[in-house]
């Protein structure tokens, strides 16, 4: 039995015993030839593998430039490889036991600067303000959808859900439904509080719209304005303030709440539980996000930073 029919007979179980599907199993075959060659190229077999050559073979991966999830991948499918080898009696040990698996490393969020998000909300209001008709119903919506955002830092899907009372009286703080059915408050600034009442009684002064249950209404299967019609919208919008779109979505503006609050002061569980986080280690993002920008600035700005420094 050569290694081809280990490998085989491994993808054979996978699709009858655990029924995986086809581009899965492509995937597993490409990876396990990967590492099947490199195993040959070294002296080895697959019935002779020990960690070591395991090890090696994933460096050779993260050496090649490849990510840390596709390495992650690979290991995956060498160790139920080896399992697969171990409960079938091929071999009387499983290598992959010993072998960690590679650290994967979590990209850092985009952020807007405080002068992008000026910029943003200032384009919002001049198109709010010299907006007619149906034009200018739009416009009055996205300020008021940017407003909003930016001041709670809440997700899209709890904005767009947003119920008709949020816009009622002068309130300063709103209460938001958010994963798990989490409620958590949240502060609204007079810039917020004035467009979403600018919005509303426009949106009640349109027949279409003003029976609706939503804050943002729309002629959607939910009631309510898409995700992806906001965010395509936004886009459009800091295209015509002279930002790259591709900086810009709906989540990179609870990303900029997130960061500019920390970066004025604020104690990190607060904007834990001003965003709903479950767990204060999915906030802590946004501290490593300012340790980047602060390098950032001293090697640009600092005059010994190229390295020509006197004494």
């Amino acid at each position: 039995m050569n290694d081809r029919y280990w490998i085989e007979s491994f993808l054979e179980m996978m699709s009858a015993e655990r029924g995986a599907a086809a581009n899965t199993l492509a995937a597993y075959a490409r990876d396990l030839e990967g590492y099947n060659r490199h195993l040959n190229e070294t002296g080895r077999t697959l019935a002779t593998a020990q960690p070591e050559d395991i090890r090696k073979y994933l460096q050779s991966l993260a050496g090649a430039g490849m990510a840390a999830s596709t390495q992650a991948r690979h290991r995956s499918a060498i160790r139920q490889l080896h399992r697969f080898l171990y409960s079938e009696g091929l071999r009387g040990d499983d290598p992959t036991g010993t072998v960690a698996a590679p650290k994967t490393v979590r990209p850092l969020p985009k952020v807007l600067s405080v002068a992008e998000v000026d910029q943003l909300l200032e384009r919002a209001r001049q198109e709010a303000e010299k907006g007619k008709g149906s034009r200018g119903l739009r416009a009055a919506r996205m300020l008021a959808l940017l407003e909003t955002l930016y001041a709670t830092g809440m997700r899209v899907s709890e904005l767009m859900a947003l119920p008709a009372t949020a816009a009622r009286g002068d309130q300063r703080f709103l209460i938001v439904k958010g994963k798990g059915n989490k409620e958590r408050l949240v502060p609204l600034s007079p810039a917020c509080i004035e467009a979403m009442q600018q919005w509303n009684s426009l949106r009640l002064a349109n027949e279409r719209l003003a029976n609706s249950p939503y804050l943002f209404p729309a002629d959607s299967q939910t009631g309510h304005q898409a995700r992806q019609a906001f965010g395509r919208d936004l886009k459009a919008l800091a295209g015509r303030a002279g930002i790259d779109p591709s900086l810009i979505s709906p989540h990179v503006l609870r990303h900029a709440f997130a960061s500019h609050l920390l970066q004025n002061g604020a104690d990190l569980r607060s904007v834990q539980q001003l965003l709903g986080h479950a767990d204060i280690s999915t906030t802590q993002i946004y501290t490593h996000v300012l340790d980047e920008r602060l390098r950032e600035l001293v090697e640009r700005h600092h005059p010994l930073a190229d390295g020509a420094g006197g004494g």
